[in-house]
């Protein structure tokens, strides 16, 4: 059994996990799914509650010892007291994706320790693209089974890529936050995949000017800092994980560490 002190084979451990869950989500994306409203009124499926029905025993098998905090467990209000060291799961992170249709929608698991995602693995089932990585290993993508080492890009001089909220965006905060910063373009995408497009020097930088919780992006965030990118809230500091109602503050996410 994999131990966290050997974070190389716990990743690898994991992606088959992630892959596994994403089998789960495909086969109710390819049915007429229903969809119900949760107490904060954000959506819910079945594919939601499968994928986390078969991620939590495997971190369970996996690490015994590490609590695993899971965004629909905390729906239901079960969220176990956290330490140094604990599992961030979002079993089908991009629901609104999900139920649109458009594949952009993720599986994340990361671990946390003293604060830091240290371990993460996002996977797109839809797009069968899995990113991984881990603070001491550098990051990887899967891309339809071909796998390849990521790093995040200094930015051109053309100016940034920006990559924002398919689902979530606030077009007014956004422009407040890129004035005065050179921007070449600007895309949309869906769920953790931003982090992971700033990890693969796809983009540039990836501002959230909205709520988010610790679940959502801890995988993407991994990642991200695996790959030599760094998360940091709006006044400048780093983003930190445990918070006691795990909600985020706004963020952007940055292909360069030593980005404000």
């Amino acid at each position: 059994m994999p131990q966290p002190s050997d974070p190389s084979a716990l990743l690898d451990a994991l992606l088959p996990v992630a892959r596994a869950a994403g089998d789960e989500i495909m086969k109710i994306y390819a049915t007429d799914f229903e969809v119900r409203g949760k107490s904060d009124a954000s959506p819910v499926t079945e594919a939601d509650e499968r994928a986390e029905a078969l991620i939590l025993p495997a971190l369970a098998r996996l690490t015994p010892d590490i609590p695993i905090v899971s965004e629909e467990e905390a729906a239901a209000g079960r969220i176990p007291a956290v330490g140094e060291r604990f599992w961030l799961v979002d079993p089908l992170d991009g629901t609104k994706e999900f139920i649109s249709r458009n594949g952009e929608f993720t599986v994340n698991i990361a671990l946390i320790e003293r604060g830091e995602p240290v371990l993460g693995v996002v996977f797109a089932p839809a797009l069968d693209r899995l990113f991984a990585g881990g603070a001491t290993l550098g990051a990887l993508v899967e891309d339809k089974g071909v796998r390849r080492t990521i790093a995040c890009r200094t930015p051109p001089a053309e100016g940034l890529t920006v990559v924002a909220s398919r689902s979530h965006g606030d077009a007014d905060a956004l422009a407040a936050f890129l004035a005065g910063r050179k921007v070449a373009s600007q895309t949309n995408a869906g769920s953790s995949l931003k982090l992971c497009l700033v990890a693969a020097g796809e983009a540039d930088v990836y501002p959230r000017l909205g709520r988010t919780m610790e679940w959502d992006i801890a995988a993407g965030d991994a990642v991200l800092r695996a790959a030599g990118g760094i998360v940091r809230t709006l006044d400048g500091g780093v983003l930190g994980y445990g918070k006691a109602d795990f909600a985020n503050p706004h963020f952007a996410a940055w292909g360069t560490s030593d980005a404000v």
